[in-house]
């Protein structure tokens, strides 16, 4: 399977951290599965560590080690993606849910995400982290 990180599972997974449910777990760690990260999702890591969300050095030293540690591959931003997310409409739009969710669509992922709003949406796949 095809997975999509939101930015909040990529960094869950990056801390091992306990708020990842046992389903989420086991499709991250199973080898036959491949991780996606969107540059969406680096640009709101980017906010997170210049609000001090995230602590270490340099950013870009941070990216560059939480790619590798999860060998994540980078999922493309692309015409057909920004195009994709002019129409879609959420109850709450958030750029960075607008954009992971066009890019779900366009790319054929599965959006693995705890975002209830993300959730909801029936034209979307997803897989819970409950």
């Amino acid at each position: 399977m095809n997975l999509l990180l939101d930015t909040h599972i990529w960094l869950w997974a990056l801390e091992q951290n306990r708020r990842l449910a046992p389903v989420v777990r086991k499709q991250l760690e199973n080898p036959r599965n491949r991780l996606f990260v969107s540059p969406v999702n680096v640009w709101e890591a980017g906010n997170l560590y210049k609000h001090g969300r995230i602590k270490g050095g340099a950013f870009h030293e941070w990216l560059d080690e939480s790619l590798e540690a999860l060998a994540v591959i980078e999922a493309p931003f692309t015409v057909a993606i920004a195009s994709e997310a002019s129409r879609l409409r959420l109850p709450q739009p958030d750029f960075g849910d607008v954009m992971l969710a066009a890019t779900a669509i366009v790319e054929g992922l599965v959006l693995v995400t705890a975002d209830q709003q993300l959730l909801d949406c029936k034209w979307l796949r997803t897989l819970a982290n409950a």
